[in-house]
């Protein structure tokens, strides 16, 4: 069998994918857990945007998941994140537009049960404008947060 430069540079190309989405599941440390909504321990103020991980670390490399709980009433204001997520609505309803001005034309209501992505470097905004939302955020860390200037 003869090897042309084509080739080659795409076997390499190949090799390169897979060891880099091998390294990326060996960086995941994913610990075996069992968790009940009353394991989650929310804590903290009602009031206020409270946060429940569930596994792995957003700020390292890795897969990670945590759940948000925004209270009646909480603007999250256009922002962007560099990394790829799945959202889930666990409960109550939340308003979810893309953009980089919060439009409430640009809105939608999803119900408990939605899913919504958010791309890299895409920028969204929600409103909990009818009661306490909860959502589920899965990702590959590291993650951030950059807010959307006027």
């Amino acid at each position: 069998m003869t090897w042309s430069i084509g080739r080659l540079g795409a076997l390499a190309c190949v090799a390169v994918v897979a060891a880099v989405a091998i390294d990326a599941l060996a960086q995941t440390g994913l610990e075996p857990v069992r968790l009940t909504p009353d394991d989650l321990g929310w804590g903290g103020d009602a009031s206020a945007v409270r946060r429940v991980n569930i596994a792995g670390d957003n700020q390292m490399p890795g897969l990670y998941a945590y759940r948000a709980r925004f209270p009646d009433g909480f603007r999250n204001q256009p922002h962007f994140h560099p990394d790829d997520r799945i959202v889930t609505v666990i409960s109550g309803t939340l308003q979810m537009g893309y953009g980089e001005r919060f439009d409430e034309r640009a809105l939608r209501a999803l119900p408990a049960g939605s899913v919504w992505t958010e791309p890299g470097n895409q920028p969204h905004f929600v409103w909990a404008r009818d009661g306490e939302v909860i959502i589920q955020v899965v990702g590959i860390g590291p993650s951030g947060t950059t807010q959307v200037q006027p």
